[in-house]
C-alpha cells in the first residue's frame, strides 16, 4: 500500500528527500481602461492621464488621440486595488468637474 506524501512533508525519493511545496500563483493584473464620450473635452482627459497615470504631456496626447478614434484605451496595468481606485478616482474627478469620463477596469 503506497501512502502520498503530505504536503510540506519530505518525500524520499532514493538517497534524496524533497519536500513538495504549493505552487503559488501571481495574482492577475488589471487594465484600466478609457473610453470615448462626445462630452469630456480631449483637455481633461489629457489632464487626467498626466495626473492620475503619470503620463508625459506627448504620452498624455497619444493616449487621448487612441480614445477618440478607436473607442477606448488602456492607461495602465495594475494589481486590482490599485485598478479599482483610480478607476473611482478618475470617476469622481470627472463628475466634480462635470465630465462624463467612462473610465473601467477589467482582468489582464
Amino acid at each position: 500500500m503506497s501512502q502520498q506524501p503530505k504536503q510540506g512533508n519530505p518525500q524520499r525519493e532514493g538517497d534524496v528527500a524533497t519536500i513538495q511545496r504549493p505552487r503559488v500563483e501571481k495574482p492577475r493584473k488589471y487594465k484600466v481602461i478609457f473610453h470615448n464620450d462626445d462630452y469630456t473635452t480631449m483637455e481633461f482627459v489629457v489632464m487626467v492621464l498626466m495626473q492620475f497615470f503619470h503620463k508625459s504631456e506627448t504620452e498624455a496626447t497619444h493616449l487621448m488621440l487612441t480614445v477618440h478614434h478607436k473607442g477606448n484605451a488602456v492607461a495602465g496595468v495594475y494589481s486590482r486595488d490599485i485598478a479599482e481606485t483610480k478607476v473611482a478616482q478618475v470617476t469622481s474627478f470627472a463628475q466634480e468637474h462635470g465630465m462624463p469620463l467612462k473610465v473601467t477596469s477589467e482582468p489582464e
